[in-house]
């Protein structure tokens, strides 16, 4: 296995998932929670961020030729997302991954990991569609578990996060996390850019 590589793939679907600008939005849905309870909530999103990624991992390459979606326009209209994601990050003040109506009802809902936290925040089109992605660089049977293992890593780190919510945020602050926040979305975007140029060559070479 190429370490290097490896750590790329890990670093980029991490920055993707953004695990610490999640960080305001679950402290706010859990605020009425004690400690014990939010740990629940931590872990149970982060299996089930897991388990949607893994999913997406397995069938989504067969979901898309269904479709009759080919990947290299996978490629460039998930490349297209990522420079959308990766500006939103830089030029915004605050981040949030759902709207204010999505956290009025995800406040009605008895158990929060799955809904809003796991889908769509751990685990939103873009981590999905990187997912895919990443599993059509080499052979199925190699790359399955080696995108599974990533996305494992990065669904830990993301427990971690929420895990340790409270004294991060407090730690960091608004603007620590406005600083991460802009460090995620520069990498973002340059995985866009790389994700168009990649997908644009394929459709050439294909004519």
């Amino acid at each position: 296995m190429n370490t290097s590589l490896f750590l790329k793939e890990v670093l980029s679907l991490l920055a993707i998932v953004e695990p610490l600008g999640a960080i305001p939005i679950f402290l706010s849905l859990t605020s009425g929670m004690s400690e014990r309870k939010q740990k629940v909530v931590a872990r149970r999103a982060a299996m089930a961020g897991f388990l949607i990624l893994f999913s997406a991992l397995v069938f989504g390459k067969w979901l898309l030729q269904i479709f009759g979606i080919s990947l290299p326009s996978i490629r460039v209209g998930g490349g297209l997302l990522f420079i959308v994601m990766g500006l939103q990050l830089i030029l915004s003040d605050h981040h949030d991954k759902i709207s204010e109506s999505e956290k009025e009802e995800a406040e009605s809902i008895r158990d929060i990991a799955v809904v809003p936290l796991a889908l769509p925040i751990l685990s939103g089109p873009g981590a999905m569609g990187a997912v895919i992605l990443l599993a059509d660089k080499g052979q199925p049977l190699y790359q399955i578990p080696k995108v599974g293992v990533i996305i494992g890593i990065v669904m830990f780190i993301s427990w971690v996060c929420f895990r340790l919510a409270r004294p991060i945020g407090s730690k960091l602050g608004v603007t620590g996390l406005n600083i991460l926040n802009r460090i995620a979305g520069l990498i973002v975007l340059a995985i866009g850019v790389e994700f168009i140029l990649a997908g644009v060559h394929q459709i050439w070479s294909s004519f």
